[in-house]
């Protein structure tokens, strides 16, 4: 499958930034929004910086992602702790 749903807002396709996750319709990475949010950025700041191409949706979206892979694959990271 080339394209993947990974929410409403969220995609990968690998046509587009080489299948890494993005907002539907955009090349806007869901990493670059996340890392804007872990720098302290206010949602409205991030959203005027895309040009309003994102929604207050669009990023809670990816943060519940986010939160989900964390607790899905927490065990994985604590094995690669393990064995540093």
């Amino acid at each position: 499958m080339k394209t993947k749903s990974l929410g409403r807002y969220i995609v990968a396709d690998l046509d587009i930034c080489h299948g890494e996750p993005t907002f539907r319709g955009t090349r806007i990475l869901v990493a670059d929004v996340l890392d804007q949010i872990a720098n302290g950025m206010d949602w409205e700041a991030i959203i005027e910086e895309w040009r309003g191409k994102l929604t207050r949706d669009a990023i809670a979206e990816a943060i519940r992602l986010a939160r989900e892979a964390l607790i899905t694959h927490s065990t994985e990271f604590m094995a690669e702790t393990a064995d540093s």
